[in-house]
């Protein structure tokens, strides 16, 4: 099961503290809606707090380059923290380290937004 918590770093950024796996069926889409909320809040300062993530399939990288789209066109940026372990190497695999800045807090990551 994935939880997903909503908190603001301040008042423009939001960061989406995630726990669990992020893979194919209602996970991936139970985050998809989540952003997809964001977005049609206005929120396009936005950070994914991966540190409790302990999975993550293709199906998940799919749902992180698609988000990181939808917040730009949105006019804002995605970006994430607390990547470890095998989420870290899978992002870095697929190059989505070159796509979506990955920062190792979320004060580092709020930093320049």
């Amino acid at each position: 099961m994935l939880e997903i918590q909503t908190t603001h770093l301040r008042l423009d950024v939001v960061v989406l503290e995630i726990t669990g796996r992020i893979k194919i069926g209602r996970e991936g889409k139970q985050l998809e809606g989540a952003v997809d909320s964001l977005v049609s809040g206005e929120r396009k300062k936005v950070i994914f707090d991966l540190t409790g993530v302990t999975h993550i399939d293709s199906t998940g990288i799919r749902i992180i380059v698609m988000s990181a789209g939808q917040v730009k066109r949105a006019g804002g940026e995605l970006r994430l923290v607390g990547a470890n372990g095998h989420v870290e190497q899978a992002l870095k695999m697929t190059r989505v380290d070159q796509i979506v800045g990955l920062h190792p807090t979320t004060v580092a990551a709020a930093t320049g937004f």
